[in-house]
């Protein structure tokens, strides 16, 4: 990975690193990149502790088709309604 770097460049990336967060916060930086590392390995290696399984359904779910007829029907044996139409002029 590190093949095509030379001690040259490494030296000049190090430079640029603590020229840009300066020498108090590397450190910190570390101490964060550290503990970001241990957490990805740690959630890798357990178990998700959230289950993402759906609960069983108590009523089995009727096929798409009879739902749609069961939800025609009340609506055929309603009784109609007229409808008044108001003549404008």
């Amino acid at each position: 990975m590190f093949g095509s770097f030379g001690w040259m460049e490494l030296m000049l990336i190090l430079i640029i690193v603590l020229i840009i967060f300066g020498a108090g916060k590397i450190p910190q930086l570390g101490e964060g990149l550290g503990k970001a590392i241990k957490g990805f390995k740690k959630s890798v290696n357990e178990a998700d502790a959230i289950d993402v399984t759906p609960p069983p359904s108590e009523a089995p779910e009727a096929p798409p088709s009879q739902v749609a007829q069961t939800q025609a029907a009340p609506s055929a044996t309603a009784p109609a309604q007229p409808v008044k139409q108001v003549k404008q002029g």
